[in-house]
C-alpha cells in the first residue's frame, strides 16, 4: 500500500521477481604431453604438444557458433593455454580461478599410471571404492573438488548474471560437478556418464546449480 495524491491508500500489485539464469558450458583442456605419456597431472602441469594445440584451435572454430559472453577457467597452465587458443576465435573476456583446478593428486602427481597400478594397485583400488572420499596420498578428496568448484560457479553466476560462460577446466572437476548433481556415489562400478571431448551445459537459476544437458556437443 502507498499513499495516493489525496492521502488515500492505493493498493499496489506486487510484480514477481525476475530470475536470471546463468549458463555454463563445461569442457576439459586439450591433450598435454603428460596425457600422451599417461602421467597423472593433478596440480602439476605439462605443455600442450602440437596435437593439443591443433585440437584447441578446432574447438575454438566449433564453439564460435555459440554466443559466449566470457571464458572462466582453471589457472593451471594446460587450461589457460587451451582457453587462450580458443579465445583467438571467441574474442571475449577471460579470467581464471584456482577453485577450478584439477583434483590434487599429491604424491601420485607426475607418476605414470602404469607405475601406480603396478606398485600401489591394492591401495588404488581400495581408495577408489571410497567414492567421494577418494583421496590420493597427500592429495585432495573428491568432495573437496565438488565444494570448491561449486562455489566458483555460484560466485560466477552472481558476478555475471544472465551470461553464457565457457568453463575450461579438468576432467576431475567436470565429473565432480555432474556426478554430485546426479546424486551418484562416484564408484568404479557405476556406468560411464560423461563423454570425453564434449561440452556439458550447467545453469544457475532460482533452484541453484542444475544440469541442463550433458554430452551436449561433440568438440571434435
Amino acid at each position: 500500500m502507498i499513499y495516493g495524491p489525496t492521502g488515500s491508500f492505493i493498493k499496489v500489485k506486487k510484480m514477481p521477481l525476475r530470475v536470471t539464469t546463468t549458463r555454463f558450458g563445461l569442457m576439459r583442456h586439450a591433450e598435454t604431453l603428460w596425457n600422451q605419456e599417461r602421467r597423472i597431472q593433478g596440480h602439476r602441469d605439462s605443455p600442450l604438444p602440437d596435437r593439443g594445440k591443433k585440437d584447441a584451435d578446432g574447438w575454438g572454430r566449433n564453439l564460435k557458433r555459440i554466443a559466449w559472453d566470457r571464458i572462466f577457467g582453471s589457472d593451471l597452465g594446460r587450461a589457460v593455454d587451451t582457453a587462450a587458443i580458443i579465445n583467438h576465435h571467441l574474442q571475449v573476456p577471460f579470467e581464471t580461478d584456482f577453485r577450478l583446478r584439477e583434483q590434487d593428486w599429491g604424491e601420485w602427481a607426475a607418476e605414470r599410471i602404469a607405475k601406480i597400478e603396478s606398485e600401489a594397485l591394492p591401495k588404488l583400488d581400495e581408495t577408489k571404492r571410497t567414492g567421494w572420499q577418494f583421496c590420493p596420498p597427500g592429495g585432495e578428496d573428491r568432495i573437496s573438488v565438488w565444494q570448491r568448484s561449486h562455489r566458483a560457479l555460484m560466485d560466477a553466476a552472481k558476478r555475471w548474471p544472465g551470461e553464457t560462460i565457457l568453463i575450461v577446466t579438468h576432467e576431475g572437476v567436470i565429473k565432480s560437478l555432474i556426478y554430485r548433481l546426479y546424486h551418484r556415489n562416484y564408484l568404479p562400478d557405476e556406468p560411464a556418464l560423461v563423454k570425453s571431448l564434449h561440452l556439458h551445459w550447467l545453469m544457475v537459476g532460482k533452484n541453484g546449480l542444475q544440469i541442463e544437458k550433458i554430452n551436449a556437443l561433440a568438440l571434435s
